[in-house]
């Protein structure tokens, strides 16, 4: 009796967030489809490419202040924004997506401190040398 309660729970709790996310998929549009199949990327994608996933949640946030700083900088424009779920968490969060072959997002690599040793040339050098 005690587990089909908490099956109950469990799908209660899913049917009243399906409607949350269905709203910020729409609100979303075709951008978060881009996000999707890659044709744009959050700053979080290119971490992991580069295998610096593990940096903590606040040195990916200011990465990507520097990033989008960048952007800014080069096209006098904020770049796109997008709904998407946090990783770790969960929640709905608003973030900026860019080209996956933006210049910001390797200005943005070199100007933080904590992410500058993933734009040196011999890291890049050693990434493709694995690659192929």
């Amino acid at each position: 009796m005690i587990a089909t309660a908490k099956i109950r729970r469990r799908t209660q709790a899913a049917a009243r967030t399906a409607p949350k996310a269905l709203r910020y998929r729409a609100i979303s549009g075709h951008i978060a489809v881009l996000l999707d199949t890659g044709a744009l990327v959050r700053t979080g994608d290119i971490l992991d490419r580069l295998g610096a996933a593990d940096l903590k949640d606040g040195y990916q946030s200011w990465y990507g202040r520097h990033v989008k700083k960048a952007y800014i900088a080069a096209n006098d424009t904020d770049p796109v924004r997008v709904w998407v779920q946090h990783r770790t968490t969960g929640k709905w969060i608003h973030v900026h997506a860019y080209n996956p072959f933006d210049i910001a997002l390797y200005v943005g690599l070199a100007s933080y401190k904590q992410t500058k040793h993933l734009a040196q040339p011999a890291f890049f050098q050693a990434a493709y040398a694995e690659a192929a």
